[in-house]
């Protein structure tokens, strides 16, 4: 989950690295969404922070976070996480 805030909107420059790992490894295993902090109050904790923050769920469960656009860290944590 990308969760961005209105002002900044979400990180569209790491939407090509989702899509080449996600053909790379089936479509079946990998989601990549967006979610605005703003307007769902489960993510509240996110408000207020410029930079953009990865959220990583596995059987409904946060298992990883990773904040800022790190293109080696998220593919490594999304690979470790599948």
């Amino acid at each position: 989950v990308d969760a961005f805030q209105a002002w900044c909107g979400p990180c569209k420059t790491v939407v090509d690295l989702f899509r080449k790992i996600r053909n790379e490894v089936g479509s079946d295993l990998l989601h990549f969404v967006v979610a605005e902090v703003d307007s769902i109050d489960a993510l509240e904790r996110y408000k207020g922070k410029c930079e953009p923050v990865f959220l990583f769920y596995a059987g409904g469960e946060l298992v990883a976070v990773v904040r800022g656009v790190n293109a080696p860290l998220l593919q490594k944590t999304i690979l470790e996480q599948l």
